[in-house]
């Protein structure tokens, strides 16, 4: 064992090293599978913002419906198509 350096042989600092690359790269949650786990929590973390930003949205859609009755007809109009009985509706689509 004269040829190798005396670093190489400490078989503290190699299971130090083979213990890190197991970590690293073999092991059930390895560097690649954290990468992964990281960026979709950054993704769903997002789209928990939009959804939280609709819920807004839509609560005050809602509340300025329950408090205006001629909110509550636009909405029906617009949304859902509704009339009265003696109009005509057209509807023009964009394209």
């Amino acid at each position: 064992m004269k040829f190798l350096p005396p670093w190489m042989t400490n078989k503290y600092l190699l299971a130090s090293i083979f213990f890190l690359v197991w970590l690293l790269f073999f092991d059930h949650n390895d560097l690649a599978l954290q990468y992964k786990r990281n960026r979709e929590l950054g993704e769903l973390k997002e789209k928990a913002g939009w959804h939280r930003e609709k819920i807004k949205e839509t609560r005050k859609e809602v509340d300025a419906l329950r408090v205006n009755a001629s909110s509550m007809e636009k909405v029906a109009r617009e949304k859902y198509m509704m009339k009265k009985d003696n109009e005509d509706l057209f509807v023009i689509e964009e394209k």
